[in-house]
């Protein structure tokens, strides 16, 4: 049998709901104060003949006090508490953070999804699972709904806010959800559940998840440093998806609150203000059980739900695994108006030009769409790794039909090349160089951190983010040419289209890994994570200015994300640039019939060439040895000298201490062979990597500068 709450706070919280004091019990059972007391402060047990008499008195069956799974029927029901007016005559025409986004279920997609990800728990290794459910109740399937939310009470709400539709805009659109139920008999459910998450922890009104997401607005309490939100505006989307303002919630605790975890139920409506029967009300209203704490025992706090009540509401889950679903009462789709429904089949629209912002099929297309669009990493496995992430998407009709079937993302289907790529990476199959069909090429592409506090100039360090690079994968892959940006949780943050590409260049998709997504092993990855993250609008759709990277670092630290756009802009174009054909390449007939004056070719010099060193990069590792990656601009020439590294400390007066090499090896365009760099015959540009040894430091590396050279011969 399911064994609830302890005892003792199961009991008083009933007394409390029953309206009953310790002494009215005691008086009912026929013992004494001191025994329930007793009870209460866990220090006794009531005897099994005694359970019975206790079930009498607060009204309820023998079960349910055995098991402690539910609070009882009796004393204070489960109704709408609605706040009231302020008393300084303010008022507030709707919830302003839920302009932040459109009324689009993608946009809703990409939040909650992301909201899902950043408290999925970690501690099992497994993804969190999400699925969407779109919901079209109609005829008695919706009236028994209506009965379950007491849709009588709210209706006084709705029509003071229809009255005052003309004025502004949530009226109008709380006013058309409301009309489209009457009038085409027909209201759409959009539940969001996922599992292997938090759920939402904490006490109803103190500091904790519940508090955040049900009683506050701009405030974000995730569970981790990669997590995509920061700003709290994220929840608000949900409400913004609904055209009635309603959301009704069922969460699985991780964590126990009052001894439970199951089935914590509480709905929020989010209404302009408004007149009903002379008193003025602010905006919101809860769904919930009377709180006995409060003023008049008035403010509606959540309540745990038996089965029946959840299943009369549309919330059952699945199983006890932690998470929380999400309803959307009167769920509608504004932005699918500009969206072209030339792709959907002809079965799936009811007539030419339907402009209808709640067809589930439409909605149930768009939301895969947009989860594939911008969660395929968090979807993606290989090497061993896991996904973060499994979602899908169900559309049914009063509760029997199913109109759309579970459809499972799929992140090949949806981004193939990016895909592969990712996978590729977690398998260590990358290679330097496109040169085959299918390859993935992977770069370091640096972003040099600023310091924090303000200071100008100065560079904490660099993190060397991962690019990704492959062909596109054919006619489904598209926008192609584009480089998809995320960091820790795996959301893509940023869709940026390569400038400036050479003509004939073959379509291409890029992956640029920044931040915890680079690995955590990756220099200064949780440095990167932080930054990035605060370099995010509130959409999380960008990296660039925003009010927090000026606080916390300075008004120019955006332009080191300007120069890692560079950076990855010309790696990218670098790899995808076409090898130049020789002149003899082509048709015969087609050389004879062009006449084609060519230039004098420039003169090239003789004798040997000496490289230069063109560019460097330099961390400190964390065994306190300098790493660095190097590149070399070589000459023109007929003969390019061996060049040997050489590492040495800068100082003030005197000569450079010299330091030696523990790794010195050749990334492109060259070869190491007894420390000397032999460049390969006609390369233009090279690349090596290497670290110094730390024993031969004569002081600790971060007092330290690292100066090098290039020396020809053997470095003497």
């Amino acid at each position: 049998m399911e064994t609830g709450e302890e005892f003792g706070p199961w009991l008083a919280r009933q007394l409390k709901l029953a309206g009953k004091t310790q002494a009215e019990l005691a008086e009912e059972l026929g013992l004494t104060r001191a025994a329930v007391s007793a009870w209460i402060t866990g220090r006794s047990t009531p005897r099994p003949t005694v359970m019975a008499d206790i079930a009498t008195a607060l009204g309820t069956d023998l079960g349910t006090v055995h098991t402690r799974t539910t609070d009882t029927q009796a004393g204070l029901p489960v109704t709408w508490y609605h706040r009231p007016g302020y008393p300084d005559g303010g008022r507030e025409l709707g919830n302003a953070a839920a302009f932040a986004f459109d009324a689009d279920v993608q946009v809703l997609a990409r939040e909650t999804c992301q909201n899902s990800l950043d408290e999925r728990l970690t501690e099992n290794g497994r993804p969190v699972r999400v699925r969407y459910t779109l919901h079209e109740l109609t005829g008695e399937h919706l009236d028994a709904f209506r009965d379950a939310i007491l849709w009588n009470d709210l209706f006084p709400h709705y029509s003071a806010v229809s009255e005052l539709a003309g004025n502004q805009k949530v009226g109008r659109v709380v006013d058309a959800g409301v009309r489209d139920m009457y009038e085409k008999g027909r209201l759409v459910l959009l539940r969001v559940d996922d599992y292997n998450a938090s759920g939402l922890t904490g006490d109803d009104y103190a500091d904790g998840k519940f508090a955040a997401v049900v009683r506050r607005q701009l405030e974000s309490l995730k569970s981790g440093r990669s997590a995509g939100g920061s700003y709290g505006l994220g929840k608000a989307t949900l409400w913004a998806t609904s055209a009635l303002g309603l959301v009704l919630i069922n969460s699985t605790l991780s964590v126990p609150h009052e001894g439970r975890t199951e089935r914590r139920v509480i709905g929020r409506l989010e209404l302009p203000w408004r007149e009903v029967d002379g008193r003025p009300y602010a905006g919101p209203a809860w769904f919930g059980r009377p709180d006995p704490d409060s003023p008049g025992a008035e403010v509606a706090r959540s309540w745990w739900a038996d089965e029946e009540t959840v299943a009369r509401l549309h919330l059952s889950r699945d199983n006890d695994e932690p998470g929380t679903s999400f309803l959307i009462v009167g769920a509608h789709d504004v932005a699918s108006l500009e969206a072209s429904t030339s792709d959907l089949d002809d079965e799936n629209v009811e007539e030419e030009g339907d402009e209808d912002t709640r067809d589930i099929r439409r909605m149930h297309k768009r939301l895969v769409q947009a989860l594939g669009r911008d969660f395929w990493a968090a979807m993606t496995s290989g090497g061993g790794r896991l996904p973060l992430l499994e979602v899908s998407v169900r559309a049914l009709r009063n509760d029997g039909e199913v109109v759309v079937g579970d459809t499972k993302v799929d992140p090949s289907v949806e981004q193939p090349s990016r895909t592969r790529a990712l996978r590729a990476y977690y398998e260590g199959t990358t290679v330097d160089r496109l040169t085959e069909a299918g390859q993935v090429a992977a770069r370091n592409v640096p972003l040099k951190l600023p310091l924090s506090g303000g200071a100008a100039g100065g560079t904490l360090g660099t993190h060397q983010a991962v690019l990704l690079v492959t062909e596109a994968a054919g006619d489904n892959d598209k926008p192609i040419n584009q480089v998809h940006s995320l960091r820790g949780n795996r959301m893509t943050v940023r869709k940026a289209t390569v400038p400036r590409l050479p003509i004939g260049t073959n379509p291409f998709q890029a992956v640029l890994l920044a931040g915890e997504a680079a690995g955590e092993a990756a220099p200064f990855a949780k440095e990167a994570e932080e930054f990035l993250r605060a370099a995010e609008p509130p959409e999380h759709d960008r990296w660039g200015q925003t009010e927090e990277l000026t606080l916390r670092w300075s008004p120019s630290a955006y332009r080191r994300i300007e120069g890692l756009t560079r950076e990855v802009n010309n790696v990218v174009r670098e790899l995808v640039a076409r090898p130049r054909r020789s002149n003899r390449e082509g048709g015969e007939a087609l050389r004879k019939a062009l006449t084609v004056k060519n230039r004098p070719k420039a003169k090239v010099p003789t004798g040997p060439v000496i490289p230069v060193l063109h560019g460097l990069d330099a961390t400190i590792g964390e065994a306190g040895e300098w790493r660095i990656t190097a590149e070399v601009s070589i000459p023109r020439g007929d003969e390019i000298v061996p060049m040997v590294p050489v590492a040495l400390l800068d100082v003030r007066s005197g000569g450079r201490p010299k330091l030696d090499w523990a790794e010195l090896e050749a990334v492109e365009g060259c070869e190491v062979e007894d420390g000397t760099l032999r460049f390969n015959p006609g390369v233009r540009r090279a690349t090596f990597r290497a670290a110094t040894d730390v024993t031969s430091h004569p002081v600790r590396t971060a007092l330290t500068r690292l100066v090098l050279e290039l020396r020809a011969g053997k470095g003497e």
